[in-house]
């Protein structure tokens, strides 16, 4: 991907088996956001493919990326504060629907009722489906957005940061809903706390300058002299 002159992410290749969860590091500016906006459709790459399950959906836009079936979260949450928790991911699960007729709309409305409330239910906010979202924790906002992520039905669920401005605790119950929905998406993870990283990954690609510098279990990056080099010890 290029800007102008300036390539933020230059022939990086990642390979991601499904059922995985992957963590991308890197110093700021190492191409981490970029990288990921290219996955989810927020930019077009440059050249490369994005390859889902063997199709190229390099430059598609977000709206059909998602239909894809790769969702992601953002460094800012990103919900609708003016709604209740149910509705933001009710309107998440009918953006899955290809079609949206209106005599047929109650019936299926029922249904990504349903759907919504299971959401819900994983993400442990069950109880607060009827708060307006704006009412929420930091951490709670934080897990609804990745039940939005979630509403959307992805095979690949790319989160970043989604730690970011919490509280121990909170943290601390996120990677345990990160375990628990890893069970059913493949995770693309993007974040700067290295006990989550450490604590949830199998395997973890360091990014530095636009370029993959090293890929390898958590260990392995650990004991990394050039990871600890450029990142690990700053």
């Amino acid at each position: 991907m290029r800007f102008g002159g300036l390539a933020a992410v230059n022939n990086v290749s990642v390979s991601v088996p499904r059922g995985e969860i992957r963590a991308i590091i890197g110093p700021n500016g190492a191409g981490k956001s970029t990288f990921f906006n290219c996955v989810t459709g927020v930019l077009r790459p440059t050249g490369g493919r994005v390859l889902l399950d063997g199709e190229d959906v390099a430059g598609l836009p977000p709206n059909r990326i998602s239909r894809k079936g790769i969702a992601r979260s953002y460094q800012i949450t990103n919900i609708l504060p003016g709604a209740t928790v149910l509705e933001n991911v009710r309107i998440a699960a009918q953006s899955r629907q290809h079609g949206w007729s209106l005599l047929s709309h109650h019936r299926a409305f029922g249904d990504l009722i349903d759907r919504a409330r299971s959401v819900l239910e994983a993400v442990a906010l069950r109880e607060k489906e009827d708060e307006l979202a704006a009412n929420l924790s930091h951490g709670e906002q934080r897990n609804l957005e990745i039940g939005i992520a979630l509403a959307t039905e992805p095979r690949l669920l790319c989160l970043d940061e989604p730690t970011a401005g919490m509280s121990v605790t909170e943290t601390h119950a996120t990677v345990g809903l990160i375990r628990r929905i890893a069970h059913d998406v493949t995770i693309l993870i993007v974040e700067h706390d290295m006990d989550v990283v450490m604590g949830l990954a199998r395997t973890i690609t360091v990014l530095h300058y636009g370029e993959v510098l090293a890929e390898g279990t958590p260990a392995e990056i650990q004991d990394n002299p050039r990871v600890q080099e450029v990142y690990l010890k700053t």
